[in-house]
């Protein structure tokens, strides 16, 4: 069988998460840890690829251990499913212009090889970027002008450009102590394999090829939160079945798999202990090439938005693991405080193939005497809609979509091309209509401006950044210019607001459901996890969990 498009988000869910595999049997069982707290935690994979080495470079992406999430740290920790950003390394920031932003850090805080860490590590972490080009995978030195660290505990960045639209960056970028790295010859091949030196809440206690140890850092500046004394992660070399059995039978504390029937799988061989959620992330749309007819008329545009049933396709395609999305392209309900006060039902829209088809007349698209619908040129409709084939799960939208599209008196002809032919079909514009992923971070300036600003896009013909529907409208641009300068929640918030209207009222594509995060926990030995009734963190915020978790049976 081909692997659908779910098992490939899932495998990329699992590296960004840091979690993913199985336990290898060797390990002894352990009572309770000490003074009360968690002996250990099963994880899942640590990363490294096919054959991991001991890198704990935490800039590294493609071959660092997971267990960088836990020993390095940065200045702000965002909570990626209410996007809220929690003071971390630093406690507050101010931005006294929009060029220029100042930190305040944290008095207290020490390395774990018990040297103080200061704002002279922060700045150098950040012009370790700037001097090594290599390190700098998140572009941060696209936006900055400067780093100095302007006393022990305060550090001012200075950019070329208002750098609002940057700031979620800086919770992704891991300090590093200057007294160590400022001896490395090469920081870019530089795999920091002993004892690396971080200001986390674990440090590396063993490796080897099939399993990663961490232990809990006792002078870590919030010791009292983490309440485990061991992590363990384990190598996913036992492929996709393997993985399961083992999730299945509890040899996982906590997990970021795709599961093909979750609740028989795993939640029903141990109801009591065994959970799961995935919560929403990106949204999967119909893009409609903006360029040719009808698609170019937003009244038609418009009248297709309830035309979707994406409640079959998120039950049927999606396995019921997913949510039906808003039309205004934020994920809710995380991200509904950005939403207009007035818009009903935080944007989703339901399937109505009645409205459908009289809001399509009344825009000038009726049908004929032989049910088909036609364009203002008085001939039928018809255009391809494609999907990537090896897509499994894409492949069954696909026949939902045109059975809904067919429903209305459209000739619709199903493509399912290469994943190759796909991408690059849809770069330059060379499609009716197809489906795209846009969204579902909290960079609010990146979730409107990649989709939906000019400067994204091109000629047909020409290869798009990111806005393939080509859509160009001075309007947008200039609420997604509003947005980039904007350094207060305040005005943030109204030029969303006013960006969700323009794709609730001018429709330049249709969200039809969320990719999911996958996020499987136990709750035998641990409890606190972030789940859909206390969403205090994405499953990827690993920091943000660990300082959560609780021995079970404890409040």
């Amino acid at each position: 069988m081909k692997r659908s498009k779910l098992a490939r988000i899932a495998a990329i869910a699992a590296t960004v998460a840091l979690v993913a595999s199985g336990c290898t049997g060797t390990e002894p069982e352990s009572g309770p840890g000490t003074d009360g707290r968690i002996a250990f935690l099963d994880y899942g994979d640590f990363g490294g690829g096919s054959n991991p080495q001991a890198n704990y470079n935490p800039y590294l992406d493609a071959s660092r251990l997971g267990a960088t999430e836990y020993v390095f740290e940065q200045l702000i920790m965002y909570d990626n499913y209410g996007c809220e950003p929690k003071p971390w390394l630093a406690t507050e920031w101010n931005w006294t212009d929009p060029r220029t932003l100042v930190w305040k850090l944290r008095d207290g805080v020490k390395w774990n090889d018990g040297k103080p860490f200061s704002a002279d590590d922060v700045a150098f972490s950040y012009n370790l970027f700037k001097s090594h080009k290599a390190l700098d995978v998140k572009g941060v030195w696209r936006y900055l002008s400067t780093v100095e660290a302007t006393d022990p505990r305060t550090v001012t960045m200075r950019f070329t450009q208002p750098g609002a639209a940057a700031f979620t960056l800086f919770s992704e970028i891991k300090i590093v102590p200057k007294h160590v790295w400022s001896t490395v010859a090469d920081p870019v091949t530089f795999t920091n394999a002993e004892k690396p030196v971080g200001t986390g809440p674990f440090t590396v206690k063993a490796f080897n090829p099939q399993q990663l140890t961490l232990a809990r850092n006792p002078d870590y500046w919030q010791a009292d939160k983490v309440k485990v004394d061991e992590l363990r992660f384990h190598k996913a070399d036992g492929g996709g079945q393997i993985d399961q059995l083992k999730l299945s039978r509890g040899e996982y504390d906590h997990n970021a798999m795709f599961v093909p029937d979750i609740k028989k799988a795993y939640v029903d061989r141990d109801p009591e202990h065994n959970k799961y959620w995935y919560p929403s992330g990106g949204s999967i749309s119909v893009y409609m090439n903006l360029t040719r007819a009808p698609f170019d008329d937003t009244a038609f545009r418009k009248a297709l938005v309830p035309a979707f049933n994406r409640q079959e396709i998120a039950d049927k395609a999606q396995l019921g693991y997913v949510k039906p999305a808003s039309q205004t392209g934020l994920v809710v309900p995380g991200q509904a405080d950005w939403l207009p006060k007035d818009l009903p039902n935080q944007g989703v829209v339901g399937y109505d193939a009645a409205k459908a088809d009289a809001d399509l007349t009344a825009a000038g698209y009726p049908k004929n005497g032989e049910g088909k619908r036609v364009g203002k040129d008085g001939k039928p409709i018809s255009f391809t809609f494609r999907v990537p084939g090896s897509w499994t799960d894409w492949v069954q939208a696909q026949r939902i979509i045109v059975a809904n599209l067919t429903a209305l008196g459209f000739t619709v002809r199903a493509e399912t091309p290469t994943p190759e032919a796909y991408e690059k079909d849809r770069a330059i514009g060379n499609y009716d209509m197809v489906l795209g992923v846009h969204g579902g971070s909290c960079n609010m300036f990146r979730n409107f401006q990649e989709p939906l600003a000019s400067d994204q896009s091109a000629p047909v013909g020409k290869k798009a950044v990111s806005n393939f529907v080509r859509w160009n409208d001075p309007r947008t641009d200039q609420l997604v210019d509003a947005l980039r300068t904007a350094t207060d929640e305040a005005a943030q918030k109204a030029a969303v607001a006013d960006l969700t209207r323009v794709m609730t009222e001018q429709v330049p594509m249709i969200p039809l459901w969320y990719g999911a995060k996958w996020f499987q926990y136990r709750t035998a030995k641990a409890t606190g996890w972030p789940n859909e009734q206390n969403p205090y963190a994405a499953p990827s915020d690993n920091l943000l969990i660990i300082t959560n978790l609780q021995p079970a049976g404890t409040k």
